[in-house]
């Protein structure tokens, strides 16, 4: 499968399995899942037409591995929009996770924390290099510091989906660290 093509399947997926599920007539069970017969014949249905190998190159060549297959069922790993539970149990977090965004961004944190904004769960990167790379996204990055092991202490709960990105529903102000400069 070309590139273009594995972004594009890569971006419906996303679309689909974790915003707009209706827009196809999906419908997700509680854990975000769907079956795959069932996604295969909706997409074709709506015109886009994707085969199971298609599909599965995607889920299996996806650098974030978005995406999970589970037997004959498929779903987004995080970053949903719509209302799931990924079944994820809380975890004891690393000392500190990081979290990448851009400089016009960076007032709005500092004053706010870090939200969820339209999904269900703040995203954080257990390295610097990944946040960074997710932050480039937007434009020239921003890394941040959480200092996770504190949240941690005072009650608030993380969990890990099955690639590594660490959840929480919200980062407040100071537990935040910013580089110099910003």
């Amino acid at each position: 499968m070309d590139e273009r093509r594995t972004v594009k399947v890569s971006k419906y997926l996303s679309k689909h399995l974790r915003h707009q599920p209706e827009r196809i007539g999906l419908r997700l069970d509680e854990g975000g899942w769907v079956a795959i017969d069932t996604l295969l014949e909706a997409a074709a249905t709506h015109g886009f037409r994707l085969t199971r190998d298609e599909l599965v190159h995607v889920v299996a060549t996806n650098d974030k591995q978005r995406f999970a297959i589970d037997g004959a069922r498929i779903r987004a790993s995080q970053g949903h929009t719509v209302e799931v539970d990924l079944g994820l149990p809380p975890a004891a977090p690393p000392p500190y996770l990081y979290h990448g965004t851009v400089a016009r961004n960076v007032g709005p944190i500092r004053s706010e924390g870090l939200r969820p904004m339209d999904r269900r769960d703040v995203h954080l990167s257990a390295d610097r290099e990944t946040a960074a790379r997710v932050g480039a996204r937007r434009g020239r990055p921003v890394v941040l510091s959480v200092d996770a092991a504190a949240m941690h202490r005072d009650g608030h709960v993380f969990r890990v989906s099955a690639n590594g990105v660490w959840l929480t529903k919200a980062v407040p102000p100071r537990y935040l660290r910013f580089p110099s400069g910003r």
